[in-house]
């Protein structure tokens, strides 16, 4: 049997593709990246995603999926082993349930704290965290997933690393033990199961990235009130 070809095209910054690294590693299936340049991507990305032109991108066998949750799904089904979804379909509706609500949800609001400045800050944080404690709601033990990682702590694992960094870099605590002391556990343990932690992006760099961006849309939303 001919051996798979399996491409990621990605941004090493990005939750999305840092999401199917994870799939992809928890499945043992071997990839090439290719980090791409959003502000010059290539031809190929343009190729094999015409219609959103957006990563991240998987290529298996020259054929392309696009979206992280649809490509997470795609890995599970495509590869048998270490199953990504739990096998009952209630707990498989549950897992889909709050990755959705992270991804509309969360990401929106958490990117709304993070340009606000002031009162602004204020009220966006508490939306923000109002949010978080629905997102508690989920948790089904340790994970999302139980006692392991399934679905949904792929699909919502990036939300510790980079709420880390956002809090440092705008001075608030969104995720403490008062507030939200399971979700404040998971935290942790998520962040520390080997095969998600192995593959995090430098620390330092996307801190460097977040300040740098978040210094880009103020000044943007500045300059639009004068």
């Amino acid at each position: 049997m001919a051996k798979d070809e399996v491409k990621l095209f990605g941004y090493w910054p990005s939750p999305y593709s840092l999401r199917v690294e994870w799939a992809l590693k928890i499945k043992g299936i071997e990839y090439e990246y290719i980090d791409e340049d959003l502000m010059n991507k290539s031809p190929l990305l343009l190729q094999y995603n015409p219609v959103h032109k957006k990563i991240p991108v998987l290529v298996h066998n020259g054929k392309p999926v696009a979206e992280s949750l649809v490509i997470i799904e795609y890995i599970d089904e495509t590869w048998n082993q270490n199953p990504i979804f739990p096998e009952d379909p209630y707990e498989k509706a549950q897992a889909r349930f709050w990755a959705k609500f992270s991804d509309e949800k969360y990401q929106p609001s958490i990117l709304n704290a993070f340009v606000k400045e002031g009162e602004e800050l204020e009220k966006s944080v508490k939306e923000t965290q109002a949010i978080l404690k629905t997102l508690e709601m989920g948790l089904k033990g340790k994970f999302f997933g139980g006692e392991n990682i399934g679905f949904a702590d792929i699909a919502v694992g990036w939300i510790p690393f980079w709420t880390r960094m956002a809090e440092k870099i705008i001075g608030v605590k969104l995720v403490d033990t008062e507030n939200v002391p399971l979700l404040n556990a998971w935290f942790e343990d998520v962040l520390d199961v080997e095969i998600l932690k192995d593959i995090l992006p430098p620390r330092d760099k996307m801190l460097a990235k977040m300040k740098m961006y978040r210094e880009s849309l103020v000044s943007a939303a500045a300059a639009a009130t004068t």
